[in-house]
């Protein structure tokens, strides 16, 4: 039997890594799952992307500890810094927040290429949106566009010429609607899934945040019953 294709997908344990990964699953890869701990508020959302691995039945789900609270400069890992609640749906895009974790994605991304040359795969996967998100400026295509070309000038296997890494991103030009019906149709279970940025103590969902404001529109859009649990609703 042919060995399949092997995978990386950052996983983040929310609705657009999860249907990502179950694309891939589709697709016919072998998952390896990476998530980070970089001291971020909370940890729902790593127990979130335990949660998928198992379910998705992964090859191996690797959670990696990075400290950005020491750099800082996002309401994500400074808790000095509150996170925006109640902003207008039709700015959001528009506007980059202080949720942003500087070069997030580029950090992430780069911990992804080391462990596909170690597996020797050559497709990582990351659930990134450039339609129904937070502004986020390594969240469009160009910017992944200019990564995919520097992963294949710093590789071996790039350098060498024996193949073409890949950042595939499914997701990039899809509304959160059309995400999460993709993700009906390959039976994922979103109630698995978790999206807060300032979650109560427990776990309940703000429903203020800007994910949560999302995450809310794209249920009532897909016409799907949101399974999140919210302190308000």
């Amino acid at each position: 039997m042919k060995d399949k294709k092997k995978a990386v997908v950052l996983s983040s344990g929310g609705i657009d890594s999860t249907t990502v990964m179950a694309i891939t699953k589709q697709e016919g890869f072998e998952i390896f799952s990476l998530s980070f701990f970089y001291e971020q508020r909370h940890s729902f959302e790593i127990e979130a992307a335990r949660k998928v691995a198992e379910v998705m039945c992964v090859k191996r789900h690797l959670i990696l500890d990075i400290d950005l609270k020491k750099i800082g400069g996002s309401a994500l890992t400074d808790n000095n810094l509150d996170v925006p609640k109640h902003r207008n749906t039709q700015r959001i895009p528009d506007e980059i927040p202080v949720t942003y974790v500087p070069a997030r994605n580029t950090i992430f991304l780069s911990y992804a290429l080391a462990w596909a040359e170690v597996l020797q795969s050559y497709d990582i996967v990351i659930g990134v949106n450039a339609i129904d998100y937070s502004g986020y400026p390594d969240c469009r295509p160009e910017y992944i566009e200019a990564f995919e070309r520097m992963a294949n000038l710093a590789t071996r296997a790039g350098v060498e010429g024996k193949t073409k890494l890949k950042i595939r991103t499914p997701l990039i030009h899809m509304t959160k609607a059309e995400i999460i019906k993709k993700g009906v149709d390959l039976g994922i279970d979103f109630s698995l899934t978790h999206s807060c940025y300032d979650p109560s103590s427990d776990g309940l969902a703000c429903g203020e945040c800007d994910s949560c404001i999302i995450r809310k529109r794209g249920f009532k859009e897909a016409g799907v019953i949101d399974p999140t649990k919210y302190i308000r609703y």
